[in-house]
């Protein structure tokens, strides 16, 4: 089989309309038999594109999408239903919950709003990252284990430093094998990223995982690289915070942010 024609891989695989099948693509930095949520937050991020499609084209786009993670994220069949909270014309809320064997283990919940043409007062900061063709690959894989890391093309802006970097991020997986998915989900999938690529301790010394992910977006990132521009904070007692200003090629999009807690690894 010639490389043109050879399967991409991805990180789900489906099952129906609302059930997926992790692939060893999407295991996990802190267990191989747990999900990364980077890419389950982009499946979850699809999830909700399909509900909205199902209905009619209100002109809205996602500016704010806040995952809470309940519980450990299995390396299993997951199952996510999505429902309108707050429906509008102009500013909508919706919820979706993900199931791994019955249980809750993510909830979200994203607002859309009103498409309208502000180009007459946009503004804001426009510091952009070095474009991605021009940076070198980092070997993120030799700091943190896993299929999804495993999967990543990252390149800094500059040198890693504790606690601080810029960094562009991407993959040649599809999220979901054989099935048409938006721009803003694959974006969305490489976000959770972040808490990875500015590590102020060995991930084989202490514990930081994040418990949740909240994305606010000015507007619709577009190409195949998420921009994360990235500092970690650890407070003195056991608490921590992943800021993150994102980006793509034209410069930033939004923020995210993600609080973390803090411990040593037993037996490090």
């Amino acid at each position: 089989m010639s490389l043109s024609t050879a399967p991409r891989g991805s990180y789900f695989e489906p099952i129906d309309d609302h059930r997926y099948k992790p692939t060893p693509h999407a295991s996990g930095a802190w267990a191989p038999d747990e999900q990364h949520f980077s890419p389950l937050g982009g499946l979850v991020a699809h999830a909700l594109d399909r509900h909205r499609a199902a209905g009619p084209d209100k002109g809205l786009s996602l500016s704010r999408i806040s995952y809470d993670i309940l519980g450990r994220l299995a390396l299993d069949e997951c199952e996510i239903e999505v429902e309108t909270v707050r429906p509008g014309r102009t500013i909508e809320l919706l919820e979706a919950v993900v199931r791994i064997a019955g249980r809750p283990v993510v909830r979200a919940r994203a607002w859309y709003l009103a498409d309208l043409d502000t180009n007459a007062v946009a503004g804001g900061p426009d510091d952009r990252l070095t474009p991605p063709d021009s940076l070198a690959s980092w070997p993120i894989a030799e700091v943190w284990p896993g299929g999804y890391i495993h999967s990543l093309d990252v390149r800094p802006v500059a040198p890693p430093r504790p606690g601080r970097t810029a960094a562009w991020v991407s993959t040649p997986l599809d999220l979901v094998a054989g099935v048409p998915v938006g721009p803003l989900a694959s974006y969305l999938a490489l976000v959770d990223t972040a808490n990875g690529i500015a590590v102020r301790r060995p991930p084989t010394e202490w514990m930081f995982p994040n418990v949740d992910l909240t994305v606010h977006l000015h507007r619709r990132p577009r190409g195949i690289w998420t921009g994360l521009d990235t500092k970690v904070t650890f407070g003195p007692s056991g608490q921590g915070l992943t800021s993150t200003v994102l980006h793509d090629v034209d410069g930033p999009v939004g923020h995210a942010s993600q609080i973390l807690t803090v411990r040593p690894l037993p037996g490090a």
